[in-house]
């Protein structure tokens, strides 16, 4: 449950000496109370030694009243994040940087990456070679306070709740070899490729079908037309419904015809992706999208090989010739029958039909200073 780290409480100064020696640390008067919440995989072993060595005495020493949250099952941490109304902010230790309880919060939400650096870090960090130094670099940002928006999807089944996303959804070919490749483990630097290898020697090419209904982008609104004023009271707002249904003719109660236009696709591909642009985040775009992606199936075994070893380490490569829509809403429908399994943020869904809506900006995320200013000067290029 809630799990207070008394000994660096209590002596921080010991254990920061070594990691920082006389550096600085900014002091950010506004942050007062923080809420960490450590992946399950974060909560013991080597994830929680770097979390406890390097991370919480920064925050610390920041001057935040820190909070540390073990949460050992999927919505144990929405339960307590109705608890934590004076909360400033929420701080995801390990994964994927990915909170789904967090998602509809307008708290800022600090990443701290304790196992490999996923797609969101290379997003918020400026580049680093050094585990321990990454995760400081993390830590500091959240000091500091500079934040920048992030996309969020929203993927529902027919049935299931829905789920949330930062970086997207995968199905495929890549997919399914990259999430064998622990079990040839015992081939060393080579388990990436033999993954990829054996799985050339299932059915070739290996396709995957579906039907895919999408709209175009969206609009995005001018800067603060997101801010919504306060809701009103119940009794308010049933006084609103009332008066809108007295005041309309009957025939008028029929459901609106929307007018966004839906365009449909077949697909027949190696492996579809749907994600987000928080990967190449764009602050001045007038539009806002998500990207389907359909990977072409008539690539050969040995290019699969090479291009999915370094899709292991980089989901975001495309094989040459791959076809990208731009959408703001999309649903999958997949034949009867299908099987195989989805990753959405790197988690496993079994998969199914799917509707996926893009939620802009939904999330603010603390952004290293000199990331956010890589993203401004590249911009202005």
């Amino acid at each position: 449950m809630t799990v207070f780290f008394k000994t660096l409480r209590n002596h921080w100064k010991k254990t920061t000496a070594g990691v920082f020696g006389n550096q600085l640390i900014p002091p950010n008067a506004q942050v007062k109370k923080a809420t960490v919440f450590l992946n399950p995989a974060a909560c013991k072993g080597k994830a929680r030694t770097l979390f406890e060595k390097n991370a919480a005495p920064i925050l610390h020493l920041s001057g935040m009243d820190v909070t540390v949250v073990k949460t050992d099952y999927e919505g144990q941490a929405k339960k307590l994040l109705e608890l934590l109304e004076n909360t400033d902010v929420i701080i995801v230790a390990g994964g994927d940087g990915t909170l789904q309880e967090a998602t509809f919060s307008k708290i800022p939400i600090g990443f701290i990456p304790l196992g490999q650096t996923s797609t969101l870090s290379q997003t918020l960090f400026a580049e680093s070679g050094n585990k321990v130094q990454h995760i400081i670099d993390a830590t500091l940002a959240i000091v500091k306070g500079e934040t920048v928006p992030l996309d969020v999807l929203q993927i529902k089944g027919e049935k299931e709740q829905p789920v949330f996303a930062l970086t997207g959804l995968r199905w495929g070919s890549f997919r399914d070899a990259g999430v064998t490749v622990s079990r040839y483990w015992y081939l060393g630097p080579l388990k990436t490729k033999a993954a990829h290898f054996f799985s050339t020697l299932k059915e070739w090419p290996q396709t995957h079908q579906a039907s895919i209904s999408y709209t175009g982008p969206a609009e995005r609104p001018p800067s603060g037309a997101e801010e919504t004023p306060p809701r009103p009271s119940l009794y308010r707002r049933i006084l609103r419904r009332l008066a809108s249904y007295w005041a309309q003719p009957q025939d008028a109660l029929s459901p609106e015809v929307s007018s966004e236009v839906w365009k449909e696709v077949q697909l027949s591909t190696l492996e579809l992706s749907i994600t987000t642009r928080n990967s190449q985040l764009d602050l001045t775009s007038k539009e806002d999208f998500m990207n389907i992606c359909m990977e072409p199936n008539t690539i050969s075994k040995g290019d699969f090989i090479m291009l999915g070893s370094k899709k292991v380490r980089d989901p975001r490569l495309r094989a040459e010739g791959t076809e990208c829509l731009p959408a703001s809403r999309c649903a999958l429908l997949l034949p009867e029958g299908t099987g195989g399994f989805f990753s959405i943020d790197s988690e496993e869904y079994e998969a199914m039909p799917v509707e996926v809506k893009l939620l802009p900006r939904k999330l603010r995320f603390f952004c290293d200073p000199r990331r956010r200013a890589e993203m401004l000067q590249s911009l202005a290029e």
